[in-house]
């Protein structure tokens, strides 16, 4: 038997973002501005010019980039500088560009009206990414942010990463042996 909260759950899915999904939603990524040749964040005040991919691409592009490797407490504008790098690539080999491009313009006609970043459900755009892991396209982008994402000193310090120990004298002697957690 289904409850009357859980139909009315099943209910707003179907029609996308509900206005109480708008709202717990709050700050986390709620607002790209896409203005010329730039993806605007006008309440986290950053912004990213693009060169060679459309603005469009690169605010889906982002939004990707959080779905593959989601992370609340991260803003969205970590995952902005993890994805410019494929924009200077683009720039410089057309068919890199052509594969963002091409594979942002297929994810975006599988999502249906209002595309990808249209899907106010994070499990319905996993699941258009687990259709799509094995193409090039995903694992090209997938590739890029192992790198591009946590290599960002930026965001270390969310995930409890001091950074090197080496010139610092190892771990050993800088929390090897904490168990505070236990």
């Amino acid at each position: 038997m289904v409850t009357v909260y859980e139909k009315k759950a099943v209910d707003e899915r179907k029609i996308g973002l509900s206005r109480r999904e708008l709202l717990k939603r709050g700050g986390a990524g709620a607002l790209l501005i896409i203005s010329g040749s730039a993806v605007i964040s006008p309440e986290h005040a950053w912004g990213l010019e693009t060169s060679a991919l459309k603005p469009e691409t690169m605010a889906t592009l982002i939004q990707v980039a959080r779905d593959i490797y989601p992370h609340d407490q991260v803003p969205d504008k970590y995952y902005a500088i993890a994805v410019k790098g494929h924009d200077e690539t683009a720039a410089k080999d057309p068919a890199h560009k052509e594969l963002i491009e091409k594979g942002i313009a297929e994810l975006d006609k599988k999502a249906g009206k209002g595309g990808y970043r249209g899907l106010g459900w994070e499990e319905q755009r996993v699941a258009l990414l687990t259709g799509i892991e094995k193409t090039p396209f995903f694992q090209a982008v997938r590739g890029g942010l192992v790198v591009s994402l946590y290599n960002q000193k930026e965001v270390w310090p969310i995930f409890g990463y001091e950074g090197e120990s080496y010139s610092k004298g190892g771990y050993i002697a800088r929390g090897f042996n904490d168990i505070e957690w236990l």
